[in-house]
């Protein structure tokens, strides 16, 4: 079984003053080429875990948009019948490789989930390269929008160079070599693809009821119409998505802008924030072995194979 307790990082002496740019200093100083996965682990484990875990949840969240990827995920039943486990395991999984490295027992463990899962349904390549797109993308404009500082061009290009490993390691095709490969092809996929889906609309629905139980009882509501409020307007048309009054869209995002500011006077963080250790990850309180996580064959619905090679 798998706690993230295990791991203590030391701090390098070098970095131990109590300042904001303990990170931004730090990543700077590593090769995005080659020490891409510490960059991530300094970005998602200390800098701005919650950012990164909004906007990572965000940028799921848009794919469903697209219809081959809602409906499908609707057919399996895990999103509407299953969502909080859903929401855990792809979590956990998906941090894996950049808490243990791609060559880890950890990280290879992930990945063979990750990759025995979609070998169960048909999923075209365009659709899983759209999707890590949204990884790198989505992310990046969060942060330049809501975050307390932007990216560095360091850690942009380490973003760029994990999520194209990533995506080798799961052997998708015709990966962009570069932030704005990776912003085109995200924005003419949706572009092209984005539509109403019942499906998907589903699956985005129970998924939004998830976010909102993460949250006590009486601001659920001003939270679902929060999210809704920090959605783009060709997202909230392929949902069919009522657009909250335009003061509620100013009130919201002020707010986030509001909390960027205020996060530039607190120290930088020194202790690591795991997935595992978040309150809303609620199905493995005993502890989770990454081998058993995710769907099965038995799971499925679908049980057409991926043209994917794995």
């Amino acid at each position: 079984m798998f706690s993230s307790h295990f791991w203590k990082r030391p701090i390098p002496d070098s970095l131990t003053a109590m300042v904001k740019s303990l990170w931004r200093d730090r990543n700077d100083q590593l090769d995005p080429e080659t020490d891409y996965v510490e960059i991530v682990q300094n970005l998602s484990l200390y800098e701005f875990t919650w950012d990164i875990t909004q906007s990572l949840s965000f940028a799921l969240f848009r794919t469903y948009a697209v219809p081959s990827i809602g409906r499908l995920l609707d057919e399996t039943g895990q999103f509407t019948e299953a969502c909080q486990k859903r929401y855990d395991d792809t979590a956990l999984l998906l941090e894996a490789p950049f808490v243990h490295g791609f060559d880890s027992e950890q990280g290879r463990t992930a990945l063979r989930r990750i990759n025995q899962m979609h070998k169960m349904y048909d999923i075209s390549n365009d659709d899983l390269r759209y999707v890590l797109a949204t990884f790198v993308v989505v992310p990046k404009r969060w942060l330049d929008d809501y975050g307390w500082r932007p990216l560095s061009e360091t850690e942009l290009r380490a973003c760029v160079n994990y999520y194209r490993d990533l995506g080798r390691h799961m052997n998708i095709k015709e990966i962009p070599e570069t932030y704005d490969g990776f912003m085109h092809l995200m924005d003419d996929y949706e572009r092209a693809h984005f539509a109403f889906d019942a499906g998907g609309r589903r699956v985005a629905d129970a998924t939004l009821g998830l976010m909102c139980t993460f949250y006590p009882a009486p601001v659920r509501k001003p939270v679902e119409v929060f999210s809704r409020a920090l959605m783009d307007e060709p997202l909230l048309q392929a949902f069919r998505y009522d657009a909250p009054h335009p003061a509620i869209v100013r009130l919201s995002r002020g707010a986030m802008r509001l909390r960027a500011r205020l996060l530039r006077h607190t120290p930088s963080n020194r202790t690591p924030t795991f997935t595992a250790d978040l309150p809303r990850i609620k199905s493995y309180p005993g502890g989770y072995a990454l081998a058993e996580l995710g769907t099965f064959p038995s799971d499925r619905r679908a049980t057409v194979g991926c043209p994917v090679a794995h």
